[in-house]
């Protein structure tokens, strides 16, 4: 087993994966004009596209080798759910509605069991989003999957006076957490990985877990959307960030001339601890892979960052905005400059 486990030694480097979406991005050169066109801002969790007085929202995602956990359990029920909150939870971040999804399914072969569990995960993820599925697609690719691969597409609205790109950030503002569900689904090829090399299949229990190490791994990620929309109605917001693949790295997405500073991080679920003590995974690693329990945050004026605090049980404040660049996570001082 590798002395200190990283995202990179487990197969994914995020750093490489930067820079094949820039790769293809450089290439698509074509610009619609008029109704629809393209709204262009960078480091957006989901493309705008104007509309009138409205922008669209569109952003598409999957659900990852959690479907190998689900497989290796025979649980297919939950990661539908996953899908819907990996799309939704983007949406959100410029304070747009979901109100549309369309999912796709790539299978070695037809399942009828399967593909009605997945479906019943789809369901219960619109209802806690408030949104239809409107159609999908079921692909058939047995020379090209071995299993099963899911992921989706969400269309979103909002209004152009209510957008919220995160470039508001500024010196005074506060960073408010929403609890995280668990790991939902991202850095689960190293969490993988780190629970077999430590001699643990999916079905093991393990100290200090609730569950098997599959049912830890295969609880669904949290939907914030009725949540954070409540949020947006009453308060006042400069910033949100769903934290996901890249950990704390995501906060870098806001405006860029703010240091975002993590002074007081929520205490990790035990399925985090286990991970890093297993894997022997380093605080700067973990804290730019996995959401550490943090699954959600939002920037706001002190004053608002203290009442959404006071009001939801699940917010906690966690840091605070300065002059500056970059995420500061303070309690071990570790610096995160690049996205």
């Amino acid at each position: 087993m590798p002395k200190n486990w990283t995202y990179a030694k487990a197969g994914v480097n995020i750093d490489a994966k930067s820079s094949a979406i820039e790769s293809l991005v450089k290439e698509l050169k074509f610009k619609r004009e008029g109704i629809g066109q393209m709204v262009r801002m960078k480091n957006l969790f989901a493309s705008l596209i104007d509309f009138g007085d409205n922008y669209l929202t569109l952003a598409t995602d999957g659900v990852g080798t959690k479907l190998l956990v689900a497989e290796e359990l025979g649980i297919w029920d939950t990661v539908g759910i996953d899908c819907i909150a990996m799309n939704v939870n983007d949406t959100i971040c410029v304070g747009a509605e979901p109100m549309s999804f369309v999912d796709y399914i790539a299978i070695d072969r037809p399942d009828d069991a399967i593909t009605e569990a997945i479906g019943r995960g789809l369901q219960k993820g619109a209802e806690l989003s408030n949104m239809e599925i409107v159609g999908g697609e079921i692909a058939v690719l047995p020379e090209m999957v071995n299993g099963v691969d899911l992921s989706g597409t969400c269309l979103g609205f909002v209004p152009k006076d209510r957008i919220i790109t995160g470039q508001a950030c500024r010196k005074g503002d506060v960073i408010v957490s929403l609890r995280s569900s668990g790991i939902h689904s991202n850095g689960l090829t190293l969490a993988r990985k780190v629970f077999e090399n430590a001699g643990y299949t999916m079905k093991d229990k393990v100290s200090g877990l609730k569950g098997t190490v599959g049912e830890e791994l295969l609880t669904p990620t949290e939907i914030y959307v009725r949540q954070v929309l409540d949020i947006t109605r009453k308060y006042e917001i400069h910033g949100l960030v769903d934290i996901t693949g890249g950990g704390l790295r995501n906060i870098l997405r806001m405006n860029q001339s703010c240091k975002y500073i993590i002074d007081d991080p929520i205490e990790p679920a035990p399925i985090f601890k286990k991970i890093q003590e297993l894997g022997n995974i380093t605080t700067e690693e973990i804290y730019q892979t996995l959401n550490m329990s943090m699954g959600f945050d939002i920037i706001a004026p002190a004053d608002d960052a203290e009442s959404i605090a006071k009001e939801y049980s699940n917010a906690s404040i966690v840091g605070r905005v300065e002059e500056g660049s970059g995420v500061l996570f303070e309690p071990e001082n570790i610096l995160y400059e690049h996205y």
